[in-house]
């Protein structure tokens, strides 16, 4: 029995022995994979992240870009709402300054009918003392 057994321990040993040996030949194989692939994820992941800065790049263009119409457009905007402020308080201006201009107009033309009055009656009178005195 005791040399059945120790065959038995010797079968286990090598085989125990052998299992190693195979895990360390298919852990070398997948490191020399794995360095492998290492180095092509490392090349991939580069080149996605350059493509990846590219891609953002122009997008950050195209905000820019947006960013530069919208700015323009707000300036314009603000030009024109300036523009008809100035319009409205030169609209308001020339509306009081013409309110002003056509109420001096009116009183100068109420002074004018009281001189053309007093014309047509002095006419008159000259008329009445030209006859007076033709008549004399």
């Amino acid at each position: 029995m005791r040399g059945r057994r120790r065959s038995l321990i010797a079968g286990l040993a090598f085989l125990m022995f052998m299992g190693t040996a195979v895990y360390f030949r298919l852990w070398a194989i997948e490191y020399n994979v794995s360095s492998d692939d290492t180095e092509l994820l490392r090349r991939q992941f580069d080149l996605a992240n350059r493509e990846a800065m590219d891609e953002s790049a122009e997008w950050r263009l195209k905000y820019d870009e947006e960013v530069d119409k919208t700015r323009k457009c707000f300036e314009e905007l603000q030009a024109l709402r300036m523009g008809q402020f100035k319009d409205s308080s030169l609209k308001l201006d020339n509306a009081s300054s013409v309110n002003h201009k056509l109420g001096m107009l009116r009183k100068e033309n109420a002074v004018l009918l009281e001189r053309v009055e007093t014309l047509k009656r002095e006419l008159e009178e000259e008329k009445s003392r030209c006859l007076t005195q033709s008549l004399f």
